[in-house]
């Protein structure tokens, strides 16, 4: 109970921090977003691309299903010259989000966005938390509440931050390592083990970091490379520091991954010292890194394979453009895949230090 208590209080006090001054009558303009179904399919027409590859526009007859249009029916014209990468083919009773436009004269335009995907993804979230409660019990309770608290700091307090002109690099720091406090204690209690993974996370993540900042300011990495970085720009009545968007980016892609390694590694050398509890520091230290071995090349493989996903679009690219003399020395050159390659090898250089770290605290023996 006391451990809770002490748990409660660190919630308290960091949540007393978060500072709430993004207001959203800053982002508004004359343009609104409803939901609404397709009732009539009044025109469907096919192109073809030069490539070869065809794609289909809709004129829709639509039925707004919220907002100030509720109820009300209107026309949506998708054939058009312009070519849309990612249009969809819609059927009668789909559901879908219509962004609506007011011109000067009063006369609304609407256009279909995309289809209403959130229902099935609450469904498919429900069923993740009932998973939760069924492995994990008690601890998987603790680690829902841990994810609730993280997306809450991102966005009551990081973003709102990065919005208002704050340098980003600063606040996904402060904001990450209160995460990580939070959800460490909140996981594993308020104790020795706890103590050490948020010690252990903190010095791996201080030299993430410092490889970051030297190697983006060698590559000369900009932020911008990003599709949704060029959507930001104007966005906000303040100037975006993207490179320090880019930074923090970094530093909460980390922080997860090495919270995840650390505990587990201190979790091995406490039940390594519980099952023989006269061995040695260095014994113990040998036997728990062997452990930490088997599956630290799984975890950085997979750090990889996240942003070679990630980067599947540009990796085709490459392998498309061969032919024209497209080295892989180019690709990698380009500042999208640049930013990957490095955010992909800070991040690995920070799990496999976070490994020998974790395991050389927790291995020393306490005083008596």
């Amino acid at each position: 109970m006391k451990n809770l208590r002490k748990i409660i209080l660190f919630i308290i006090i960091f949540a007393a921090l978060l500072p709430f001054q993004i207001h959203a009558d800053e982002f508004s303009d004359n343009s609104t977003t409803f939901k609404a179904r397709v009732i009539e399919i009044l025109n469907t027409k096919e192109k073809a691309r030069e490539d070869g590859s065809t794609y289909t526009q809709q004129n829709l007859k639509l039925l707004a299903l919220d907002g100030e249009l509720k109820d009300q029916e209107m026309i949506y014209q998708g054939i058009a010259d312009l070519d849309v990468m990612n249009a969809n083919y819609y059927d009668i009773g789909d559901r879908v989000y219509v962004d609506s436009f007011v011109n000067e004269s009063g006369v609304f335009t609407f256009y279909v966005v995309d289809f209403v995907r959130t229902g099935y993804i609450y469904l498919l979230s429900i069923i993740f938390i009932l998973i939760v409660f069924l492995v994990g019990r008690f601890k998987g309770l603790k680690a829902l509440l841990g994810l609730v608290f993280s997306f809450f700091v991102i966005i009551e307090f990081i973003l709102p931050q990065i919005l208002a002109g704050r340098d980003p690099f600063i606040i996904s720091l402060i904001g990450g390592l209160g995460i990580l406090g939070v959800i460490i204690y909140l996981t594993e209690g308020f104790n020795r083990k706890s103590h050490l993974a948020i010690l252990s996370v903190l010095i791996s993540l201080i030299v993430t970091l410092v490889l970051s900042v030297i190697f983006t300011k060698l590559t000369k990495l900009s932020g911008m490379s990003q599709e949704e970085a060029t959507f930001l720009i104007g966005a906000s009545k303040t100037a975006i520091n993207f490179k320090g968007l880019l930074l923090a980016g970094f530093i909460i892609g980390a922080t997860g991954v090495l919270d995840d390694i650390v505990v587990g590694q201190i979790e091995a050398v406490e039940s390594i010292r519980e099952a023989n509890p006269s061995l040695s520091t260095k014994k113990l230290f040998t036997l728990a890194y062997r452990v930490g071995n088997t599956h630290l090349g799984a975890i950085i493989n997979t750090l990889f394979l996240t942003y070679a996903g990630a980067s599947l679009p540009l990796l085709l690219l490459f392998v498309l453009n061969q032919s024209t003399g497209l080295t892989f020395d180019r690709v990698i050159n380009t500042e999208s895949i640049s930013t990957e390659v490095i955010r992909t090898l800070v991040g690995s250089i920070g799990v496999m230090l976070a490994m020998p770290i974790a395991t050389f605290l927790a291995a020393i023996k306490r005083k008596s």
